[in-house]
């Protein structure tokens, strides 16, 4: 129970996502127009209680700090928290959610699958072991041969493919040398080093995803009141326990974002709106899908040409 399932008239009822964008589409200044707003005040005073440190000082300050694991993913996380909130007080609601990386624990509040504060806890605490996590590198590869690609990390867990983003845009994730070493024989047109200091959603950070586990383990998960698309299991569920189970696996898995996009478009959805930083992710909706509307939501102007 809880599967969105396939089928004629779910592909008729579905018609709006909401995705939400995960480290790496943070930017200086983010949020700070929305601090007018009585909610927002709400959640940013809730978020210094748990964080201990102010999420709008951060996101107004060096850029450095705020592109560190630590301060990046708790910011993200809460400003996009907000515009969720200040949707709902518009009488917004998608008909499914889902979020790249990071961006799912968002998707998971949006759902309804937990309160704010639970997901900022959680958060706080994946990104204290993200950012305590050495030895990786993480590489976008763009237009590349995607079988030759396949067949070059198939049956290792020195190097993954950790993002699958896009027929033509994936990222790669390991140990430094074995990563070199596929970015060598790839074949790649670009291929771009992440500003990251760990290999996430790779195998490598299994000790950091067993302790993350043993935390999420003692959260309460609720019924999602609206289907959410996670990152490792891109099939729609509404089922508490299930999202939790697929959550635990994300930290060492991929995040299944081709298939995520294609799911979406099977069942319907015809409006895509990216709630959060930067356009990431509706930039890879138009390059893959045509005709979608897409729409970004990062600012209070954004909310009010809705």
């Amino acid at each position: 129970m809880g599967v969105w399932p396939l089928g004629d008239s779910v592909a008729q009822m579905t018609k709006t996502a909401w995705v939400f964008p995960g480290q790496g589409s943070q930017s200086k200044g983010m949020g700070l127009d929305l601090q007018t707003e009585t909610i927002a005040q709400k959640r940013l005073a809730e978020a210094e209680e748990v964080l201990g440190w102010s999420v709008l000082e951060v996101c107004q300050g060096d850029e450095e700090t705020l592109s560190r694991t630590l301060y990046t993913q708790p910011c993200l996380y809460t400003i996009e928290a907000i515009l969720v909130d200040l949707l709902r007080e518009r009488g917004k609601k998608p008909e499914v959610v889902a979020g790249h990386s990071l961006g799912e624990y968002t998707a998971l509040y949006a759902a309804g699958v937990y309160d704010f504060t639970t997901g900022l806890l959680l958060v706080q605490k994946r990104a204290q072991l993200m950012d305590g996590c050495r030895g990786g590198k993480m590489v976008a590869l763009m237009k590349f041969n995607r079988n030759a690609l396949e067949g070059l990390v198939a049956g290792r867990e020195d190097v993954v493919i950790a993002n699958d983003n896009s027929e033509g845009q994936v990222v790669i994730s390991g140990i430094p040398s074995s990563v070199d070493e596929i970015v060598a024989k790839a074949g790649a047109a670009l291929a771009v080093p992440l500003k990251v200091s760990g290999a996430f959603h790779s195998p490598l950070m299994a000790e950091a995803s067993e302790e993350f586990a043993n935390t999420l383990e003692k959260v309460e998960f609720q019924e999602a009141q609206i289907p959410v698309i996670s990152n490792v299991e891109p099939i729609p569920t509404t089922c508490g326990n299930t999202l939790k189970a697929r959550l635990k696996r994300q930290m060492t898995g991929g995040v299944r974002w081709r298939e995520i996009m294609s799911t979406m478009v099977e069942f319907g959805v015809t409006t895509v709106l990216e709630i959060g930083p930067g356009k990431v992710l509706t930039g890879l909706f138009k390059r893959t899908f045509k005709g979608l509307q897409l729409v970004n939501i990062a600012t209070l102007a954004d909310l009010s040409s809705l």
